[in-house]
């Protein structure tokens, strides 16, 4: 079975010293950072932009895994590219030609993505599919870290999981929202493929999140 990819959600780090919390928990094991960027529009928090994607972008080799929860989304695509993003994740509901969207990611040579709130059924994918390599199921509602797991979530990913597997392309399927060591395991046997974490692994002091990380594995 394929190693599982754990990636942080910098949302729950300590932007004081953002840097530095990107440091450990590449340090500590994880495989990418997931980037976590709103627009108090789309969804009803505010958080960060290019800028500060570009200013960590020095303090970690590991792929920034960027979600666009912004509308219109278009607009920014090169300027996230830019700052420093590997994968570019949007929902297909942050504008009117999400194909088109996808297109446009995969031109700035960045991987795309595309994110399914909890009321969008995995059907959204279908027209897309082909042009998505990675797939975000969202656990929770946007907006906010520290919610618990909706449990729909977990049908939601077997039924992507059959599809992806249909095409035959190595396409992520991620989950995002209350994942922790209950949860995990819960999420990889409906089939996805990496867990986006937020207190689970930015809980407690930095000589923790190592092992925070392995017990998302072991969970795994």
């Amino acid at each position: 079975m394929a190693r599982t990819l754990i990636a942080p959600s910098i949302l729950a780090a300590d932007f004081s010293r953002l840097g530095e919390e990107v440091r450990a928990v590449e340090e500590a094991g994880a495989d990418m950072i997931h980037i976590d960027v709103m627009d108090g529009h789309f969804v009803p928090n505010i958080s960060i932009g290019p800028v500060v994607v570009k200013s960590i972008r020095k303090s970690t080799k590991l792929p920034f895994d960027v979600h666009l929860m912004i509308a219109p989304v278009d607009p920014y695509i090169q300027g996230f590219r830019d700052a420093g993003a590997d994968i570019i994740t949007v929902h297909p509901e942050a504008g009117p030609h999400v194909h088109r969207t996808l297109q446009a990611i995969r031109a700035t040579g960045a991987r795309a993505g595309v994110s399914l709130n909890p009321g969008t059924p995995a059907e959204a994918v279908d027209p897309i599919i082909d042009l998505a390599d990675l797939i975000l199921v969202m656990s929770v509602n946007p907006g906010f870290g520290g919610q618990s797991f909706i449990e729909t979530a977990l049908p939601k990913i077997e039924k992507l999981r059959k599809k992806i597997d249909a095409t035959g392309r190595d396409i992520i399927l991620e989950v995002d929202g209350g994942v922790n060591a209950k949860t995990a395991a819960r999420v990889i046997a409906a089939g996805a493929t990496a867990l986006v974490a937020g207190t689970a692994v930015y809980g407690g002091d930095p000589i923790a999140y190592a092992d925070n990380i392995a017990k998302l594995r072991t969970a795994a």
